[in-house]
């Protein structure tokens, strides 16, 4: 038997006046998800907890079996391990935006999402070259606007604010928030250590610079030709010093294109299953990300196919891009597109149990994530607890599985034990 865990990010969602008021699951033709959900339990599941709106590097790690409590120590080391880049304990790593401002006033996060690979790159390679700092550091820019900022050399602290807004730190977490500020923050110090005020200085100190830098770039000329958004700021948050060290899991291979998930995947010590993610062009947005699914649609089947292994985590990067752009209609299309091809050739498959839920929630007219619950499929051939028929918020509440914690949905859904835990 093959198990299978997908995770569909940021599926979650609430009701869409676009959609007549249904959410996006409850409005897509799922007529192969509707089988299994006829046919198996379902269910909700809180990723981390009742009150956070969760990143989805607290909700994956939880989701996988790891307390973020205990393991969780910054997203930062996450994206840089799943980068490919150089660090070590005690560097300084930040997951970071590439975004247009106007003096300090954010006018997007992302660049509009058309900042293609190969700007970016330049872009890269110019603050790498110019950007001055009292410490070794290495920017990465990694898929569409996303980046990685590593600082080497100095006793750093991980207890600073973000300067990106939209995320605000909850003790070791990020988490997002909705609040309408639209400045770009200072970092600040959260305690009063010396090494703490150093790494928020040097994280200002390298925010500045890349607006210098970057305002007049030839790439940014070029954009404003075209009446395109210029990439002239950084936006940094989720600090972290520390890689946690996970229990490993053996038997497991993972199909994720995203450095974050690549990092907990491998941190994890799944097989990383990892394929090129297509590069960002020129040819549009939506365009971009149906490439991207359509290509995690034909490896993921292509791995499972294969049966080297029993067990698979599947990750959908793409839904959660249209949460944050307020996009239900095409919300909706990717999750019949996944339905049809993903799910339609699951039901050709013999032997096979999976679970299927979301990191969060990313309810497109909230436009960022919430604390709200998302909906759990488990199917597993001959049984049948609830009177679940199709797989979305609605149904959920009357599933088997009730208030399950993203923690304990492997165990809990049967598809490991309880993880080993160990000592810091």
């Amino acid at each position: 038997m093959v198990k299978i865990f997908i995770i569909l990010d940021g599926v979650g969602d609430r009701a869409c006046k676009l959609l007549d008021g249904l959410t996006p699951l409850e409005a897509a033709k799922t007529p192969n998800l509707d089988y299994f959900a006829s046919r198996g339990n379902g269910g909700y599941v809180y990723t981390v907890n009742e009150q956070l709106a969760p990143e989805s590097d607290e909700a994956i790690m939880a989701l996988l079996g790891y307390d973020p409590t205990k393991y969780y120590y910054g997203r930062g080391p996450l994206e840089a391990y799943g980068a490919g880049m150089e660090f070590k304990n005690g560097n300084l790593a930040l997951r970071t935006n590439f975004a247009t401002v106007d003096n300090r006033l954010i006018l997007d996060r992302r660049v509009g999402r058309t900042l293609t690979t190969k700007e970016a790159k330049e872009l890269e390679k110019t603050i790498n070259e110019k950007v001055k700092l009292d410490y070794d550091f290495e920017f990465r820019a990694t898929v569409g606007h996303r980046g990685v900022l590593v600082i080497k050399g100095g006793d750093f602290s991980d207890n600073i604010s973000n300067v990106d807004p939209a995320y605000k730190r909850v003790g070791r977490f990020g988490v997002a928030v909705n609040n309408n500020i639209n400045n770009i923050e200072e970092c600040r110090a959260l305690d009063p250590e010396r090494k703490t005020k150093v790494s928020a200085n040097v994280v200002n100190s390298f925010v500045k610079q890349c607006h210098e830098i970057l305002k007049n770039h030839p790439v940014n000329n070029q954009r404003n030709k075209k009446y395109l958004l210029k990439a002239n700021a950084i936006l940094v948050r989720d600090a972290g010093i520390i890689l946690p060290e996970l229990p490993k899991k053996t038997g497991w291979g993972a199909v994720v294109s995203m450095p974050l998930e690549v990092g907990i995947a491998k941190l994890s010590g799944m097989k990383v299953l990892k394929f090129d993610y297509p590069e960002t062009t020129n040819k549009g947005l939506l365009d971009n990300l149906y490439k991207g699914l359509n290509e995690t649609l034909a490896y993921s089947k292509i791995m499972i196919k294969k049966g080297n292994l029993s067990k698979y985590f599947i990750h959908f990067k793409e839904l959660d891009v249209m949460g944050h752009d307020n996009n239900p209609i095409e919300k909706k299309k990717m999750i019949e597109l996944i339905d049809k091809e993903f799910f339609g050739y699951l039901r050709k498959l013999d032997d096979v149990e999976f679970i299927v839920t979301g990191d969060h929630a990313c309810p497109c007219e909230l436009r960022g994530h919430a604390s709200d619950a998302v909906p759990l499929l488990h199917y597993k051939k001959g049984v049948k607890r609830d009177t679940m028929r199709r797989f979305n918020e609605s149904e959920a509440e009357d599933g088997y599985y009730k208030q399950l914690y993203g923690k304990d949905v492997l165990r809990k859904l049967g598809f490991e034990n309880s993880i080993t835990e160990q000592e810091h």
